[in-house]
């Protein structure tokens, strides 16, 4: 995620942790028991109720109707999921919407609605390591997180001629069923049917070609890479395409809302262009396709989408262009399994404009990161230790600044080779799975044969300015 104005989006704390912890021993009734329900969060501290515990979910088929006029949604979600423990019930993550039926294995479920959670009870209890699908089936008009004054609504958003859908860090339960966190991630298959005029553009790509009977046009798309449920999208509205490949191969799609129309041949030139540049910095790109969505709808703010990165309600720039293409490889394909972790995708992409500025020679990282430095000691960035993530203010500017000064100051210490060697093996051991703060200092050891503790510990841990 990139703000509009460079400057930190606030998120408000949530609620305390609910868990159950494992029992030794001759187990109680009750201890049986909660030993079979999944609990109603993944585990993850800072986001206690984000998530959900006891199964993993492999892929989600969601079967969408969307009319923008009255803001509806139908749905019909059909999760392929494995228990991880034996199950009598389980969580969903669903704010809003009327569930007329759920159904696992094709045997109807009892259900209950508390808040944003959705507890499905199945009528045969799930053993361990049993593969399962659940299918719920919902509608009404979708209900967007409204936040800070900074970061503002996310998630599913009507617009007059469609919807935006951007959904960091907690969203995608505004508009179908999941386990709403990055530790959980699926392939999708999406078919979205809009009226006839209108574009729904979802990630990876298209598996045929749009369909239109009776005024109403199906768009099919498949991600067949593992993603986050934050990261999926559904944006709808009347865009201009342009679709092609990147001078390497890859293909590329940008999409324009008709007020941006002078934008489309350069949103197009530049992702793909940039795009192949970070494969040579990265390592291989990990999708199958690339690209670019601007929207009509004033956010404030971009979204890394996975395979189509959302531009809300502005032009954007290089900077902005490469930061949400990095993301494609640190956070998209490598994506952090506790949200105090984040500096792992915004530091990274962040030191990636860096990165772009001295590839077209218009700046260095090494000014950038001075000038960040020439900061005064009582600045807030340095009382904001980047390497633990807060929950009410996850996208502080020093989970962004100081993160990518973390990099700068580990390429000081290793040497140029090293580090961007350090850069590709960390994409590459962790391509499509999750990472931790602890997994890149031991990998940044271990290639560099130096002890580095001290460095990550001044520059992420400690609430002071570092000395360097």
């Amino acid at each position: 995620m990139r703000s509009t104005n460079r400057q930190a989006a606030a998120l408000a704390a949530l609620l305390s942790m609910i868990a159950c912890g494992p029992s030794s021993g001759a187990a109680r009734p009750a201890e049986r028991l909660s030993a079979q329900v999944g609990a109603p969060g993944i585990g993850d501290p800072d986001f206690p109720l984000d998530g959900n515990g006891g199964y993993d979910v492999s892929h989600y088929s969601l079967k969408l109707g969307y009319t923008p006029s009255g803001k509806r949604l139908d749905g019909v979600a059909t999760i392929k999921a494995t228990a991880k423990q034996a199950l009598k019930r389980f969580n969903l993550d669903l704010k809003g919407f009327e569930v007329s039926g759920i159904s696992v294995d094709g045997a109807a479920a009892t259900f209950s609605r508390e808040e944003h959670e959705l507890t499905v009870a199945p009528a045969t209890p799930l053993r361990q390591g049993a593969a399962f699908t659940v299918k719920v089936t919902y509608s009404g008009v979708p209900e967007p997180i409204q936040n800070s004054s900074n970061l503002g609504s996310y998630g599913f958003i009507p617009t007059p001629d469609g919807a935006f859908v951007a959904c960091e860090p907690n969203g995608a339960k505004t508009w179908f069923p999941g386990n709403d966190h990055p530790a959980d991630k699926a392939t999708f298959d999406f078919e979205i049917t809009v009226p006839e005029g209108v574009t729904a553009l979802a990630n990876g790509e298209l598996t045929g070609k749009p369909e239109t009977v009776d005024g109403r046009t199906t768009f099919r798309w498949r991600e067949a890479h593992p993603m986050t449920t934050y990261l999926a999208t559904a944006t709808v509205g009347k865009f201009q395409l342009r679709q092609g490949r990147t001078p390497d191969g890859i293909r590329n799609l940008a999409a324009v809302d008709p007020k941006f129309n002078d934008s489309l041949d350069r949103l197009y030139e530049v992702s793909g262009e940039i795009t192949d540049y970070w494969g040579t910095v990265f390592g291989p790109y990990p999708f199958s396709s690339t690209g670019g969505v601007v929207d009509d709808f004033s956010a404030g703010y971009a979204l890394e989408n996975q395979t189509k990165p959302l531009y809300g309600g502005f032009d954007p720039d290089d900077d902005i262009i490469a930061h949400e293409l990095a993301h494609q490889w640190f956070g998209n394909s490598l994506s952090i399994k506790r949200w105090r972790d984040l500096w792992l995708n915004e530091g990274f992409a962040t030191y990636a404009e860096w990165l772009w500025a001295e590839h077209e020679g218009t700046n260095t990282a090494d000014a950038l990161f001075q000038t960040f430095y020439a900061r005064q000691a009582t600045d807030p960035i340095w009382k904001y230790p980047p390497g633990r993530a807060q929950p009410g203010d996850l996208f502080n500017e020093s989970v962004y600044g100081r993160g990518a000064m973390t990099l700068h100051a580990l390429r000081e210490a290793i040497g140029d080779e090293t580090f961007f060697k350090v850069l590709k093996t960390w994409a590459g051991e962790h391509q499509y799975g999750t990472v931790t703060t602890e997994e890149f200092v031991a990998l940044a050891e271990r290639l560099s044969g130096k002890q580095l503790d001290s460095l990550f510990d001044a520059w992420l841990f400690q609430p002071r300015r570092p000395t360097i």
